[in-house]
């Protein structure tokens, strides 16, 4: 299964940028012989619409173009389900298994995720109660993708 992220909002170099770098090759580099392959990482700059429902929107908009389709849509938000490493790695298991073929995790901009967006969302994930900012949402996720793998595979690296 072919993942890809989707975030609204740029990383500019430095040490965040390489961070959530550092994760995701090692992501690519061990997911592949279980069946998870890193397929794209799509940026895109926040909306300059006047508005925060407008800007959403036009977001939502770049979302679901960039969104393969027929593929899972998992949505980052604050107020989604909570799940442990443990969990992520099975759903993202659960879903290769199922047989589909690509798996977007999209991050929102400042005003949030557009409303439109839930509807098509296979499933809301939270990273904690907390806001957190998109730069290190991305260090979070890869780190959470890198440590999928390696539940999956019986590697030692997620103890607990």
């Amino acid at each position: 299964m072919r993942i890809g992220l989707f975030a609204v909002g740029r990383l500019k170099a430095g040490p965040e940028k390489d961070l959530a770098a550092r994760y995701l090759d090692r992501f690519a580099k061990a997911g592949p012989a279980i069946g998870l392959e890193m397929a794209r990482m799509t940026e895109v700059a926040e909306s300059r619409a006047s508005n925060s429902e407008t800007r959403k929107r036009d977001e939502a908009g770049l979302l679901q173009k960039a969104h393969p389709e027929g593929g899972v849509l998992i949505l980052l938000d604050e107020r989604g389900k909570a799940l442990d490493s443990e969990a992520f790695a099975a759903m993202l298991g659960t879903f290769r298994d199922q047989g589909k073929r690509d798996l977007t995790i999209a991050i929102g901009g400042a005003d949030g995720l557009d409303p439109s967006l839930y509807d098509k969302a296979d499933m809301t994930v939270c990273l904690g109660k907390l806001t957190w900012p998109h730069q290190l949402v991305r260090i979070l996720i890869a780190e959470q993708l890198y440590r999928a793998v390696t539940i999956l595979s019986g590697h030692p690296y997620h103890r607990v």
